[in-house]
């Protein structure tokens, strides 16, 4: 067995900032929703209960908000942790055309990879500027339903625009008069359990519904294609008809969201761990 390859003593504190702002991010998406209600719970039966019954009665008027283009906030998408974040990979975004930002428009973004970390990066944060390639327009990147449900987590997704990926959602943000961009993981979960390094394949003969709604209300559909998201993370060998992928297919219908076994390097060694592999990601739109 090969020896651990450690990181260096000695490293540039740019460096060591960039690799927090990653492993807060893997963090948040792995462990803030269960957190947060398990807050939530303890609120309730402990001496806050009083607050947290007035939340909950909140998030029961509130429930609608994720489908109803969500709730962003300026400021938490111009954090400087994400220009750490971005330094890591580094990730970039690449505009081909000016749009037209009295319409909406449909990014249809491709490869999920295991995280999405293009996606959040260039949709969810202004780290990559995307304010400024295409000014008058605000992104919207659609996620699966069951992250709202998560008290308080919820309203730290949506204040970075996330929203529902339910039909209705989708519907509601092309309904509006202009200047809004629905970005689309074509491929969803089912994708991530896929991405590895050196693989491409897009789950999409299944997926369609997106076109007939944005056919539906004549908004364009734009391609982008985000080249070096599968090199983040390497995977637990699951081929198709695997028991490992009858495994994680069935709990993917059970709790709707992907369960990929993912692994890459550590935060003081870069053998094995949680942090993705520090690999360029261009996303090209």
């Amino acid at each position: 067995m090969a020896l651990p390859e450690f990181a260096p003593l000695r490293l540039p504190l740019r460096r060591r900032l960039q690799t927090l702002a990653v492993l807060q991010w893997v963090c948040s998406f792995l462990l803030l929703g269960q957190l947060c209600t398990l807050l939530f719970v303890l609120a309730l039966r402990g001496p806050l209960w009083l607050p947290a019954l007035l939340y909950g009665l909140w998030l029961l008027a509130d429930r609608d908000t994720p489908r109803r283009g969500g709730r962003p906030s300026a400021w938490v998408r111009a954090w400087p942790v994400w220009n750490h974040f971005r330094d890591y990979f580094p990730i970039s975004l690449i505009r081909t055309v000016p749009l037209d930002p009295g319409r909406n428009y449909v990014f249809g973004f491709h490869p999920h990879g295991v995280l999405a970390a293009g996606a959040f990066g260039n949709f969810c944060t202004e780290a990559t500027g995307f304010g400024r390639l295409f000014p008058g327009l605000q992104p919207r990147l659609l996620t699966l339903p069951c992250w709202f449900r998560l008290p308080l987590f919820r309203d730290y997704a949506m204040a970075g625009g996330l929203v529902s990926s339910e039909a209705s959602s989708l519907e509601h943000l092309l309904a509006g008069p202009g200047g809004l961009v629905a970005v689309i993981a074509l491929g969803g979960p089912p994708e991530a359990l896929e991405a590895r390094p050196g693989a491409l394949r897009l789950q999409l003969l299944r997926r369609t519904g997106f076109v007939r709604i944005a056919l539906k209300s004549g908004t364009p559909l734009v391609p982008v294609f985000s080249f070096g998201e599968n090199e983040l993370f390497q995977q637990v060998p699951n081929p198709p008809g695997s028991r490992l992928r009858r495994l994680q297919g069935r709990l993917q219908r059970l709790l709707g969201v992907a369960l990929p076994l993912f692994h890459a390097r550590g935060v003081f060694q870069y053998s094995w761990g949680l942090l993705p592999f520090r690999r360029p990601i261009h996303t090209v739109g």
